[in-house]
């Protein structure tokens, strides 16, 4: 069809009309922008140090660094060349990073019940896979949805703890009888069991003879490849449908396949009664079926605790031991402490709750470790409406600055646990005696490897005990530890090869050479 000269002017005159229409409300809008940020007494921030129009230089070196599993390194860099607060052009979108702890305190507290931040583009990014659930959901479903899970975090200890110790008991038999063995999976499988148990308790007695657990290699590697494109579309901001297409899909039905048929089993032994949070066979589950039936829901809600219970722990607990490997003066210490507590060696008795929570010393290398490598090391929000930061603004950095309604603040964790005037010179260092004594008991919104505010990890007290417990019990079992030749991690502290999802994991896994006490 051709346009008529007439009909051709007209389109022309229309869509200049809206050409004009945006460009008025845009700087309406920009002026609008200026004044609040003048009677907020707003500044300018640093820009960060890209040297490319749209930050492209950033953007292909962040690739590079990606290839070589280092990304994480390259955010340290950055973070030294523009500051602790700055602002960002990437693809034709402003956005805010900071790593300073009173800028979070707002974001994740402060400025949290006033609705000042969301998610963002995270539910569309997340959704392919995650669907919404707990950690894609904003607003009263996701404070619904919190108030389903609490009650399982205060109910049901003992029972969470057995299943806890069957699991590690599970990965000791599966350690080779000379001890080399890569630790990483079996801490996925550890965590991946546990947090299935979580999810759906006495529903499911039979995991391994249904061959549920026995699928897990298969679920672990979709996950995984799901994460990496949930995170890469993530980085892309409103151009995250570039990183989609058949791997993506095929690694999302294979996760979504492995739980539907984990939830058609749960309704099966599902009954209309109401649930009873102050029972000890309350499971998430179970409050689930309560809302809803349908199957996709209660999938979508399965798969975000996975992820948060099955990626998190099983993260800390390898970079636990690969760093005690790479110190064997903090690995002594505590085996000392482990020895004059517990017992060590094939008489001892098992540790119970009590026990594994009177560890003061391990209890400060994991918080190093958590330091070090926080379950979640980057993450960000979204400004619900045009509001402010309190710092970073101006020349030296103090003044608030303004943050226009839609626009991203990133931040990574793993950075600020970094700063040195946060944490001292050797902030780069594995040292769990940096907490003793409560030097650090101010540090405030500068430690976060559980988020902050109220949205922070309902489920770190269940995580640190799986942890503490499954590090207790291989030194119990275990007189030495080491690093396996030909498979040796002592590069620097950060310097490693690394795996960034939505959690930080090795890229080399954690292969040691372990001989049990005779």
């Amino acid at each position: 069809m051709v346009l008529s000269g007439q009909t051709l002017s007209i389109a022309i005159g229309a869509l200049s009309l809206v050409l004009v229409y945006k460009y008025i409300a845009s700087r309406r809008q920009s002026q609008i922008d200026a004044q609040f940020a003048a009677e907020k007494g707003c500044q300018p921030l640093k820009p960060w140090s890209a040297k490319w129009p749209l930050g492209l230089d950033l953007l292909i070196r962040a690739f590079r660094y990606d290839a070589r599993k280092q990304i994480l390194r390259l955010f340290v860099e950055i973070c030294g060349e523009s500051g602790t607060t700055f602002e960002q052009h990437l693809l034709f979108a402003r956005g805010v990073n900071t790593i300073e702890p009173r800028n979070l305190e707002a974001v994740l507290s402060s400025q949290f019940n006033v609705t000042d931040f969301n998610l963002g583009l995270r539910p569309i990014h997340f959704d392919p896979l995650m669907g919404s659930g707990i950690f894609t959901q904003d607003g009263a479903q996701w404070r619904h949805s919190r108030e389903l899970l609490r009650p399982q975090f205060m109910s049901n200890r003992f029972d969470n703890f057995e299943q806890i110790k069957d699991a590690v008991n599970d990965l000791i038999a599966n350690v080779p009888e000379n001890g080399v063995v890569d630790l990483q999976p079996l801490f996925f499988r550890l965590t991946f069991e546990t947090t299935l148990f979580l999810l759906f308790g006495q529903h499911l007695p039979s995991l391994k003879s249904e061959g549920i657990s026995n699928q897990e290699g298969e679920f672990s590697d979709a996950f995984n490849t799901g994460q990496d494109y949930l995170a890469q579309r993530g980085r892309l901001g409103e151009f995250y449908w570039i990183f989609s297409g058949p791997k993506f899909r095929q690694a999302c039905r294979i996760c979504h396949d492995f739980v539907d048929s984990a939830v058609k089993k749960a309704l099966e032994y599902s009954t209309e009664k109401t649930v009873d949070s102050e029972k000890s066979s309350y499971t998430f589950i179970d409050a689930l079926i309560q809302e809803t039936r349908d199957p996709k829901a209660l999938r979508d809600q399965c798969l975000n605790i996975l992820l948060a219970g099955r990626d998190t722990t099983a993260c800390c607990l390898t970079w636990t031991i690969r760093l005690l490997v790479r110190h064997p003066e903090v690995l002594a210490k505590l085996r000392r402490e482990i020895e004059e507590s517990v017992g060590v060696g094939p008489d001892a008795s098992d540790p119970v709750i009590s026990q594994v929570k009177k560890l003061p010393y391990l209890s400060l290398v994991i918080k190093e470790v958590l330091r070090l490598y926080p379950s979640v090391p980057v993450n960000s929000r979204a400004a619900e409406k045009t509001t402010t930061l309190p710092t970073g603004g101006g020349p030296d950095g103090t003044a608030p600055v303004l943050i226009r309604k839609g626009e991203a603040v990133g931040y990574c964790v793993y950075v600020m646990h970094r700063r040195k005037d946060l944490y001292g010179p050797d902030a780069e260092e594995f040292r769990p005696e940096r907490w003793e004594n409560g030097a650090l008991k101010n540090i405030g919104y500068g430690y976060l490897p559980f988020n902050g505010g109220p949205r922070v990890c309902l489920g770190q007290e269940f995580a640190l005990l799986e942890a503490a417990y499954t590090v207790v019990r291989l030194l119990q079992t275990y007189e030495s530890i080491e690093m396996v030749e030909g498979k040796e991690f002592d590069m620097p502290v950060g310097h490693e090869r690394q795996l960034l999802t939505l959690v930080v994991s090795s890229a080399d896994g954690c292969w040691v050479r372990m001989k049990k006490y005779r």
